[in-house]
């Protein structure tokens, strides 16, 4: 992702010191991210693949929705349910996900989006701000992608509960959560 980063900015050959430095710390803020103390070349040649990937799926996006701006460590709220941390990317009222993985996308990635649109709606109602409509999951890894309604992944995982009510769930979730540890 910080490859790709730079690559967009125009660095035509961003330094690996300073993407490895980027992608640990941003890591750590969530992990115990460790930068190897050796890279092999099998590990350059992967993460220049899939950085190069990015960059050309981003430019596609970006091109077929001309008119939105794309906008590179997205804001999610945790509206004191969570912490609040900066996602991947977005372009307009499309949330796009990154997942650099050797495996196809699986229900832990769209329970993760589903949590970020969950605050972003939350966040919305409070600050009269857009919301997302789609959710574009990328894998630049393997050169895929999926694109979703958020409208249909929410009735999927919500048993045709509504916007309002899954919000509700949420916040009663969380305060009965709260409740218990005080």
């Amino acid at each position: 992702m910080a490859r790709a980063e730079s690559l967009l900015s125009g660095d035509r050959e961003p330094s690996w010191d300073h993407c490895l430095q980027l992608a640990s710390t941003r890591q750590r803020r969530h992990y115990d991210a460790k930068v190897p103390d050796k890279l092999e070349q099998c590990d350059y040649d992967v993460a220049t693949h899939a950085a190069q990937n990015l960059v050309v799926m981003l430019n596609k996006v970006q091109t077929e929705n001309s008119d939105a701006q794309l906008e590179k460590s997205t804001f999610n709220p945790g509206m004191g349910w969570m912490a609040s941390s900066n996602g991947d990317v977005s372009l307009g009222s499309m949330l796009i996900e990154v997942k650099h993985t050797d495996r196809n996308f699986v229900a832990g990635d769209f329970r993760q989006v589903l949590m970020y649109w969950l605050l972003k709606y939350a966040a919305a109602i409070e600050n009269n701000d857009e919301i997302w409509s789609d959710v574009l999951l990328l894998n630049p890894r393997r050169n895929c992608a999926l694109l979703v309604k958020f409208d249909y992944l929410l009735r999927s995982a919500s048993a045709s509960s509504n916007r309002v009510e899954l919000s509700e769930l949420l916040r009663s979730i969380v305060s009965q959560d709260l409740d218990r540890r005080q």
